[in-house]
C-alpha cells in the first residue's frame, strides 16, 4: 500500500496581500528539502476565466505556464521557490469552473438537476484540487483573497468539506493573518487577527497552524494570545516578520518553529537541507565591489509586481555575476537620452498598447547606436525591429498594433488573429521551439542552437522587411523551426544587443538565472 497523499490549505485573514503565496511556497520549499514530492495550486475566487485580461497595474504580472495558462503572479513565486514547471491545473479560477458548469448544464449533462453552488461548484473545486495533486506526496493549495469575501465562500466550503473526502488527518489548514503595530500606543494589536480566526472557525475550519505576519518582530506574548483565543497550539502559531528578500522566508519560516508542526502532520522527521536557501540569503546580503546600473524602460511604474519575474531574473543574474544591481526605472512616456546614457544597460520588457511606445523605440535606437547593452523581451524585440527599420530609411516603420494602417508594417498581426485583439486566451501562449543561428550571440548565451521558451503575444515580425531590418543594424538570429516566425534578433556589431519574442524571465530561477539575463549583466559589468 502506497503513502497517503497529504493536503495543505493556506488561507488569509485581515487583509489581502499579506503573504499567503510566499508562505505557501516557503512551506513547499521546506517539505521539498525534507525529500517530499510537492505540488502546489492557486485557487482564485475571481469570476475571471483566467488572468489574461486583468489590469497589470492593479493585479501585477500575468505569469504564463509552459502549457499556456495565463495566471496570477503567485505561480511565478511557486515556480521560482520550488523549481518546478506548473500547468493549467495549478491555477483554478471560479470563472473557469462556472463556465464549465454552465456549458455542461446547457449540454444536458445534469439530467435536469438544479445546479447550485453547493454541491456542484464546490464539487468542481474539490475535483480540481484532487486533479492538480495527482502524483505528489503533499499538495499545497493557496486560496486567494480573504476569508469572508463573498466570492470566496464556495472555496472555503470546498476545502472544509475536502476533509470528508480524504480524511481530516490528511488535511492541514494554515491561516495567515496580519498583526499591525500602532505607533501612537507603541503596541501590536492582535484583535484583527483574532476576528479573522473567528471568521474561519465560523465556516467550520479550525486551523492547524497560524502564521502571524508583522512589519517588525513581534513579542512572544502575541503568539500566546492568538493561541489562547483561537484554540491553536502555541507552538503552531508562527510569528513571521518582514524579511529582507522573499528568498529568506523559507529560512525564517523554519527558524520560527514550523518544523515540529509539519512533522506531526506528515510523519517526516528528516531534517531539511536548506543549504540552497542559506547560500541565496548570503548572496543577497553580500555587497560586491562592482555595481551595474540597469535602466528598465517601462510604463507601469506604480506597481513593481507588474514586472516581478523580470526583476527576479535580473537579481539572480547579478548574484551569479557577483555584482550589485542598481535598477533605474525609466518612464516609457518620458524617455530622454540622458537617462539612457546614465545606465550601464537597457532592458525593455513586454507590454501591450500604444502608450509609451515611442519612448521604447527611442531606447532601442539609443542602445543600437551607442553600443549600449540591451535586452528586449517580447515587445522589447518588436520596438527594436521598428527602431532598426527606421534607421535603415523606413521612417514610418511601425507595428499594426500601434498604427493599423502602417505602410511599412515591420511588425504585424499573426495570421488568424484579426478581430481577436481584445479577447482572452487567443494569444500565442506557452512553450514554443526556436532554432538559433550557429555562432550568434544568443546561441553563445544558451550554449545551444535549439531553445524552448514561453510566449505571450499576438504580433510577429514581418519578414517581408528583413532586408530593411538588417540594414538598420540587426540580424535575425533565431526563428521557429519552420523559419516562418522570428524569435530572436541581435545587434550585428554590438557587444550585447539581444531581443527575443519570448518571455525568458518566466524560466529564470534564483539559483539558476536565465542565460539572456546573465549575458546582459555580464556585458554591463564589462562596460563599467
Amino acid at each position: 500500500m502506497g503513502k497517503t497523499q497529504k493536503y495543505i490549505f493556506v488561507t488569509g485573514g485581515v487583509l489581502s496581500g499579506v503573504g499567503k503565496g510566499i508562505t505557501a511556497a516557503s512551506i513547499g520549499a521546506i517539505l521539498q528539502a525534507k525529500g517530499a514530492h510537492v505540488s502546489i495550486q492557486k485557487c482564485d475566487p475571481y469570476l475571471n476565466v483566467d488572468a489574461g485580461l486583468l489590469n497589470p497595474r492593479e493585479h501585477g504580472e500575468c505569469f504564463v505556464t509552459k502549457d499556456g495558462a495565463e495566471t496570477d503572479l503567485d505561480l511565478g513565486h511557486y515556480e521560482r521557490f520550488l523549481d518546478i514547471e506548473l500547468t493549467q491545473k495549478n491555477a483554478t479560477l471560479s470563472g473557469r469552473l462556472l463556465s464549465n458548469l454552465i456549458a455542461d448544464e446547457r449540454a444536458g449533462k445534469f439530467n435536469g438537476q438544479t445546479i447550485q453552488l453547493v454541491p456542484h461548484l464546490t464539487g468542481a473545486i474539490k475535483d480540481a484540487i484532487q486533479d492538480a495533486a495527482n502524483g505528489s506526496d503533499i499538495h499545497i493549495v493557496e486560496v486567494g483573497g480573504t476569508v469572508g469575501d463573498y466570492e470566496g465562500l464556495s472555496f472555503v466550503e470546498a476545502i472544509r468539506d475536502f476533509a470528508s473526502r480524504v480524511g481530516r488527518e490528511n488535511c492541514f489548514y494554515v491561516h495567515v493573518v496580519y498583526v499591525p503595530f500602532i505607533q501612537t500606543s507603541k503596541e501590536f494589536k492582535s484583535k484583527p487577527a483574532q476576528n479573522a480566526l473567528n471568521d474561519l472557525r465560523g465556516f467550520g475550519i479550525v486551523p492547524d497552524c497560524v502564521v502571524v505576519r508583522t512589519e517588525d518582530p513581534a513579542p512572544g506574548d502575541i503568539a500566546a494570545k492568538i493561541a489562547r483565543f483561537s484554540g491553536v497550539a502555541e507552538d503552531a502559531v508562527i510569528l513571521l516578520a518582514n524579511a529582507h528578500t522573499v528568498y529568506e522566508v523559507p529560512l525564517t519560516v523554519y527558524a520560527s518553529g514550523i518544523g515540529p508542526v509539519l512533522e506531526r502532520f506528515t510523519g517526516n522527521t528528516k531534517k531539511p537541507d536548506l543549504t540552497k536557501w542559506r547560500d541565496l540569503a548570503e548572496a543577497q546580503e553580500t555587497r560586491f565591489p562592482q555595481t551595474v546600473k540597469v535602466g528598465m524602460v517601462a510604463k507601469y511604474l506604480d506597481n513593481e509586481d507588474t514586472y516581478i519575474s523580470v526583476l527576479e531574473a535580473l537579481k539572480a543574474a547579478a548574484w551569479q555575476e557577483k555584482v550589485n544591481l542598481d535598477l533605474r526605472w525609466i518612464d516609457a512616456e518620458d524617455v530622454v537620452n540622458d537617462d539612457l546614457s546614465s545606465v550601464d544597460a537597457v532592458l525593455v520588457p513586454g507590454g501591450f498598447g500604444k502608450r509609451g511606445i515611442e519612448g521604447k523605440i527611442q531606447a532601442a535606437t539609443y542602445a543600437l547606436e551607442h553600443k549600449k547593452p540591451y535586452l528586449g523581451l517580447c515587445l522589447g524585440l518588436q520596438v527594436a525591429v521598428i527602431a532598426s527599420a527606421r534607421r535603415s530609411g523606413l521612417s514610418d516603420a511601425n507595428s499594426t498594433e500601434f498604427e493599423p494602417d502602417a505602410k511599412h508594417n515591420v511588425v504585424y498581426i499573426m495570421e488568424g488573429q484579426q478581430g481577436k485583439e481584445s479577447t482572452g486566451g487567443t494569444l500565442r501562449l506557452g512553450d514554443y521551439n526556436a532554432v538559433l543561428t550557429k555562432g550568434s550571440k544568443v546561441a553563445e548565451a544558451y550554449g545551444a542552437t535549439k531553445t524552448v521558451e514561453r510566449h505571450r503575444h499576438r504580433y510577429e515580425v514581418n519578414q517581408k522587411f528583413t532586408k530593411a531590418i538588417e540594414a538598420g543594424g540587426l540580424t535575425i538570429s533565431g526563428t521557429s523551426p519552420d523559419g516562418k516566425l522570428v524569435e530572436y534578433v541581435e545587434g550585428a556589431h554590438h557587444p550585447y544587443f539581444v531581443a527575443t519574442q519570448a518571455h525568458p524571465e518566466f524560466k529564470s530561477r534564483p539559483s539558476r538565472p536565465h542565460p539572456l539575463f546573465v549575458g546582459l549583466i555580464r556585458a554591463a559589468k564589462q562596460g563599467v
